[in-house]
């Protein structure tokens, strides 16, 4: 199987095994027990807070370790927005982790107000931002996420971070896509929190973290405990959060080899998918995009066919968020990227990661031009009204 899903999640590297084993084995009491054996947890654990802390532009104290992004996210939105109801803005292509706990503030009295999104999935902005209608004196939070996870669009979010500076208004950006597959600085962006999920740059699953700039006050959504400064309790997973340390080291020890591998080999794919089974349509920004995630559309084809497809072929790859499968809508970024109907419905996400190779895109290519020029010809023999036969 040829896997083409790093969006949805990434194999965990094999040095990130070996330190949540040693950890587990080493470090496994409760950091919070005041014995030896606790101390030594302890030690371990705001070793890791202060080297994803550097990692990331970040101080130690604004590192808040949580179950992983989807926590993260809701803990963000739902902790900036616990005084009086008004407005959040948000685009309609945030992840359902974002959507959905925005959403879940309606019921407490709060609006939502969509920001506007160009062709490319690019937010528009006004020129000075605070000329946009929905920035007014009731906006409580913005939210956006910053590279997206179907599309792999980049957003420049400094014009709007500063702008809620200068309001006072809190700017949350969920960072799960971008961390770990291209440089990210907590500092730089201006923003008040950021989300962040291990699984996604090869790191464990079932942990991730939300830093929280100092001088923002978040309400915990949890109760139970003083762990992670009061404001997420739970005893602190300190192998996950060593491996996940683990997994940002790689990544920064090889940054630009990795994004220019990355991008040369989503770059092949795209093309040699051009040549052999055209017309393909490219969802997204050309320029503006992850190096590592390639979203097209096949004109004529139902997506949801092409998935099984090619998983039957041999290549593992999706439509969009793990997070969203089971829905028949067409995906919300690409309704508001205004994509015409023939796309909504025949477009795939392809997303590399670190162990692709040469050899699984060229054999991809293969796979996935042969099967969407089989089922095109399919259709087009069913549309003759001729007798199609398989076997």
């Amino acid at each position: 199987m040829i896997y083409l899903d790093n969006n949805a999640t990434t194999p965990p590297h094999p040095e990130v095994v070996d330190v949540i084993s040693r950890v587990s084995r080493d470090a496994f009491a409760n950091p919070g027990s005041p014995h030896a054996l606790g101390r030594r947890a302890r030690r371990v654990l705001e070793s890791c807070r202060e080297s994803f802390a550097h990692l990331l532009g970040a101080h130690p104290d604004e590192v808040v370790f949580t179950s992983g992004g989807t926590e993260a996210n809701n803990l963000a939105v739902r902790g900036l927005t616990a005084g009086t109801p008004g407005l959040i803005a948000l685009t309609r292509g945030e992840h359902p982790a974002v959507l959905q706990a925005c959403h879940s503030r309606e019921a407490a009295g709060f609006e939502l107000a969509w920001l506007p999104v160009d062709a490319e999935g690019r937010l528009v902005l006004t020129d000075p931002v605070e000329q946009s209608p929905w920035f007014t004196s009731r906006l409580r939070l913005v939210s956006l996420i910053l590279a997206h996870n179907e599309t792999g669009v980049l957003q420049d979010p400094l014009p709007l971070a500063q702008a809620c500076l200068r309001h006072r208004v809190p700017l949350h950006i969920d960072a799960l896509q971008a961390v770990g597959k291209i440089p990210v600085s907590f500092r730089a962006l201006d923003c008040a929190t950021l989300a962040v999920g291990a699984h996604k740059f090869q790191g464990p699953r079932g942990i991730g973290a939300l830093l929280i700039r100092r001088g923002w006050n978040l309400a915990p959504q949890a109760w139970g405990g003083h762990q992670e400064s009061e404001r997420r309790p739970g005893t602190e997973a300190v192998p996950l959060i060593a491996g996940m340390v683990r997994a940002l080291e790689l990544f920064h020890a090889d940054v630009d080899e990795r994004m220019a591998r990355q991008t040369r080999l989503r770059d092949r794919l795209e093309q040699g998918l051009r040549q052999r089974c055209p017309p393909v349509v490219l969802n997204g920004s050309r320029t503006h995009r992850l190096p590592n995630t390639l979203n097209v559309g096949f004109p004529g084809l139902d997506g949801e066919a092409l998935l099984v497809a090619l998983d039957l072929a041999g290549v593992a790859c999706s439509l969009g968020s793990a997070c969203a499968s089971g829905s028949a809508e067409p995906a919300p970024v690409l309704v508001a990227m205004g994509r015409p109907a023939e796309l909504l419905l025949s477009s795939v996400r392809f997303s590399l990661g670190p162990q692709t190779t040469d050899a699984d895109i060229d054999e991809a290519i293969r796979i996935v031009s042969e099967t969407v020029q089989r089922m095109r010809s399919t259709h087009a023999a069913e549309f003759r009204g001729e007798v199609v036969t398989t076997g």
